[in-house]
């Protein structure tokens, strides 16, 4: 858009006011729009949406957004409609100086899926700034001995503009005596001198006054104006100026050269004799203050010294307006120009910026998501300002060149946030220079955590030993799972794996706290019942899904002595059962057999027999086998010990506390006849006791080879659950073997009442239960002997 900045034109204004505007695709993902500087805010720039094949529509929900590199944000974009406007004033002379080109560069970011396209916006250049003299007046003394045609140079005019709008032209006002000589040094600068017509006069005209003017090439005409100031002074004798030996030196200057480096040597000659050749070398009166600041000349031997910083990026070139004036009266002075071109060296780093989009990356992110946008710059030229970026460490991330200068850090593999929780990358960018600087941006990528790890227990199974009759509501033991990942995504939650054991749900036995894993039982177990329950406890984390995993508990119910026996018929009742014994019975001689039972196992139901003591005197005609139950003579009956006697026999269990039971044996002393009535019962419980005997031999080495096996097994099973348990009472234990006792007074074996094996799993399956009984054998028999096996069915 163009402006004008004529006083009084207001209809001009408007009239050039318009945009003009020119919108052209760059490949697929750059498109290139033009707008004047000094734009009004508001100014449509370009359908920016519609030109990169954006549906407006989609817009909002796609995020649609524009970054622009800069402290200023000179543009804006609706983000309903897409049309990109101008936010602010633009200066072209304050953004890009004289540079023949000056643009502003856009990213265009759209979401879902994430897209980056570039856009550059050229900044046109308006005639918004006049052309302006170094100085406001300038003197020359001119003697009048000077020929027509001398030339005297002059200080031009600068124009911070462009193209045609800094393209000057310059003229004189109307005399007699000069007239401008213009030559073009290049595209925008002159060579201005005045040129002499015909002779001074002094005593004529002893003063001249003259206006030089500049007028630039924009549309409209910007001008600036000077006022000349010649005085001239006849001289008869020092009629000659010095000459320098070229009008213009052109030499090349490093930038950074350290102060006193010689530039080049300027000489000059005077034809003049004595004072009026002698040469003083000096700088120009109008020579800006900066080369002043810069550059120092020798006055005696002309050469030109370095006394300031030189830098490339502040100014790439100087004019320097030296003179070499003589010592005569007047003095005569002569000019020379010398320009000097500064050569860039590789001094600027390059300079890195990051532009994060998209943290922190979750570990699922696809490979090519565009994490973060990244642009480097050098203040350098040519090589030294071309730069290549690189990523290091190796690992999932690259970046991709997008445009120019312009990288997209990229993920090209797959991320594990249990693994790496975060990446330290650093993006390093090398210029082209020898030899080569470079600068690095550390980059931090954190890793985003989405639940991929279901929660782990330390071992599939884990087997607990609880004491039956315990209190309803007890902790028997504490499950835990670890998750690896953070926050909801490893919250763990406890429950039980819901099955039947038997006729009843698993939850009316026990429970899980869903937070801290521990196990109660909710009822007292009963080993005789239940000696062991599996079960499954689940824990599950609160991801979204959520993960879970599974496992097997094992709680082996242990045995208490909670039973006291119980004595079998016949002598299970209240009244005793009454034995006939004859008075001529042999000692030894057993008169009856008390049996019982212990719903309890192992020690708890190993029973021993014991008659109930006496108050008598003399030694008692009957005994009880310890372990056996059986009660024989001690010695041969008399008719002292009476017709009639009660015996009360106590069984006891080994358990700790002991439990017993009582029974009472009523025992008739009778003579051999009235003996012989019962004797046919009597004989076949003989001959089954006889045949019984006969294989006593080989049950015994049965019964020895059952209870090696049982004792090695235990053994096995203690030493596994101490390798396998951390702390007690956790362990690894299989079903244990039926409780074998031996006892050692009698010498034989035998087993507890039964030996329940009930495993509750989930299955209500009947399991087989062996009782074994061995009998007491008396000290005088001991060929023969006889073992009892009952088998009994129970669920």
């Amino acid at each position: 858009m163009f402006f004008s900045r004529v006083g009084g034109l207001g209809s001009q204004h408007l009239l050039f006011s318009l945009m003009l505007c020119t919108v052209c695709r760059v490949g697929s993902s750059q498109v290139h729009y033009s707008v004047l500087e000094e734009a009004k805010h508001g100014t449509f720039v370009g359908r920016i949406a519609q030109d990169l094949g954006l549906e407006v529509g989609e817009l909002v929900s796609k995020l649609f957004r524009v970054v622009s590199k800069g402290r200023r944000d000179y543009l804006e974009v609706n983000g309903q409609n897409g049309i990109l406007f101008v936010n602010s004033r633009i200066d072209r002379e304050e953004l890009c100086g004289r540079s023949p080109v000056c643009s502003i560069h856009l990213e265009v970011i759209v979401d879902k899926p994430l897209q980056v396209f570039h856009v550059e916006v050229e900044i046109k250049d308006i005639n918004d700034n006049p052309p302006v003299f170094p100085v406001k007046e300038q003197k020359l003394f001119i003697p009048e001995s000077r020929l027509p045609d001398s030339r005297f140079p002059l200080e031009g005019a600068s124009d911070p503009d462009i193209g045609t709008n800094a393209l000057l032209t310059y003229s004189l006002s109307t005399n007699d005596y000069f007239i401008l000589d213009v030559k073009s040094k290049s595209e925008q600068d002159k060579l201005v001198e005045l040129v002499l017509r015909k002779p001074l006069d002094r005593e004529e005209v002893p003063e001249h006054r003259l206006i030089l003017t500049a007028t630039d090439g924009g549309k409209p005409e910007l001008t600036g104006t000077v006022q000349l100031l010649i005085t001239i002074i006849v001289l008869d004798v020092n009629d000659n100026a010095p000459k320098f030996d070229k009008k213009v030196y052109k030499v090349r200057l490093a930038e950074n050269s350290l102060n006193g480096t010689i530039v080049l040597k300027v000489t000059a000659s005077d034809t003049d004799e004595g004072t009026n050749g002698l040469i003083i070398y000096s700088f120009a009166n109008n020579v800006p203050p900066n080369v002043l600041s810069k550059f120092a000349i020798d006055p005696l031997d002309g050469d030109v010294r370095v006394i300031g910083h030189i830098d490339f990026e502040e100014s790439k070139s100087y004019q320097i307006q030296v003179e070499a004036t003589d010592k005569g009266i007047p003095k005569m002075v002569g000019h020379c120009m010398i320009l000097v071109e500064v050569m860039d060296t590789n001094d600027n780093a390059p300079e890195v910026t990051v532009k994060w989009l998209s943290l922190p990356v979750p570990e699922d992110s696809p490979s090519g998501t565009v994490i973060a946008l990244v642009s480097v710059s050098d203040r350098d030229s040519g090589a030294n300002g071309q730069v290549t970026c690189s990523l290091s460490p190796p690992g999932p991330f690259t970046l991709v060149s997008t445009f120019r200068n312009y990288y997209s850090l990229v993920l090209e593999g797959s991320v594990d946030r249990e693994s790496v929780p975060a990446y330290e990358l650093v993006v390093t960018a090398r210029d082209g220079g020898s030899p080569a600087l470079w600068a690095t941006a550390s980059v931090s990528v954190a890793i985003a955590d989405v639940n991929d790890n279901a929660p782990a227990f330390d071992q599939p199974v884990y087997t607990v030993f609880v004491k039956e009759n315990n209190p309803p509501g007890c902790h028997i033991f504490t499950v835990s799972a670890s998750d690896p990942d953070v926050q909801e995504n490893s919250l763990v939650s406890y429950s039980l794996v819901e099955r039947r054991i038997g006729e009843r749900p698993l939850s009316s036995y026990v429970s899980v706290h869903s937070e801290s894993g521990k196990v109660y039982a909710l009822q007292p177990l009963d080993h005789e019942e239940l000696e062991l329950l599996q079960f499954q406890v689940s824990a599950r984390d609160a991801g979204f899904p959520p993960l879970g995993s599974n496992v097997s508990l094992q709680v082996f119910v242990l045995d208490e002595n909670d039973n006291a026996p119980v004595v079998l018929p016949p002598h299970a009742g209240i009244s005793p059962v009454t034995e006939l014994v004859s008075l001529s019975v042999t000692v030894g001689h057993v008169v009856a057999k008390i049996r019982a039972v212990d719903a309890d196992s192992g020690y708890n139901a190993w029973l021993s027999y014991e008659l109930l003591p006496e108050v008598s005197i003399g030694r008692r005609p009957f005994r009880v086998g310890l372990y056996t139950g059986e009660i024989s003579t001690t010695r041969a009956p008399e008719e002292l010990d009476g017709s009639r006697q009660m015996l009360l026999v106590v069984v006891k269990d080994h358990g700790e506390p002991p439990l017993s039971a009582t029974a009472t044996v009523s025992i008739s002393l009778v003579d051999s006849g009235q003996a012989l009535k019962a004797s046919s019962g009597v004989s076949r419980s003989v001959a089954s006791a006889g045949k019984a005997a006969e294989a006593l031999d080989v049950n015994v080495y049965l019964i020895i080879a059952i209870c090696s096996v049982s004792s090695l097994l235990v053994l096995s099973l203690l030493l596994y659950v101490v390798l396998r348990c951390s702390a007690p009472p956790q362990g690894v234990c299989g079903p244990g073997k039926p409780a074998l006792v031996c006892s050692s007074e009698i010498g034989s074996w035998s087993y507890s009442q039964q030996r329940r094996q009930k495993v509750c799993s989930g299955d209500g399956g009947v399991k087989s239960d062996l009782m074994a009984f061995s009998p007491n054998l008396p000290p005088t028999l001991n060929t023969s002997s006889k073992v009892l096996f009952f088998e009994k069915q129970s669920n």
